[in-house]
């Protein structure tokens, strides 16, 4: 994808994870986020939220030059973008870095499955229930389309992707790459 050369100004967030030697390696840039439930359920954040609500994300924008503020509750760079961290935005790629967080952790058998998703779900889903439906579907497509759903019906206006992988298959076995996201 190249924006620059198409004449856009378009961005986008992602999140990734990797499997590979018994280790769960996720990143992302921006604030498209993965989820893990393991232990019977409980919702674990692995990912950071590249947003100007951080105190760090701000600063380090300010630093750079940038304008930032809050309107409506919505912090800002140029009164533009509300993530700190993206891929393309050129127009604002003095401030806006798309250098990703990456965390990575063994693959045990607690790890039961990763819910990888766009803001359009986590600005109205919490981790934890969005952990609580999936494990209650039988099916990750049901499941993924039931947070759907819920978040369409909370009022989110925004796209709303959502991803599903059941770690539990990937125990034991030799698989080197899960998904990209």
């Amino acid at each position: 994808m190249c924006l620059h050369m198409q004449g856009q100004n378009g961005g986008a967030c992602v999140a990734s994870a990797l499997l590979k030697d018994g280790e769960l390696h996720v990143a992302n840039v921006g604030d498209c986020r993965a989820v893990l439930s393991r232990n019977g359920g409980v919702a674990v954040r692995l990912t950071n939220d590249h947003r100007l609500t951080k105190e760090d994300e701000r600063a380090r924008v300010e630093n750079a030059g940038g304008f930032v503020y809050c309107h409506n509750g919505v912090w800002r760079v140029n009164g533009s973008l509300a993530v700190s961290r993206a891929f393309g935005d050129n127009y604002l790629k003095e401030w806006i870095i798309s250098e990703p967080d990456v965390v990575k952790l063994p693959l045990t058998s607690d790890c039961e499955f990763l819910v990888m998703a766009s803001d359009g779900l986590w600005d109205k889903v919490s981790d934890q229930e969005a952990v609580d439906v999936v494990a209650k579907e039988k099916s990750s497509i049901l499941a993924c389309k039931k947070l759907v759903d819920i978040s369409a019906r909370r009022g989110n206006l925004d796209d709303i992707t959502v991803m599903i992988i059941n770690l539990k298959s990937f125990l034991g076995n030799n698989y080197d790459l899960i998904n990209l996201f």
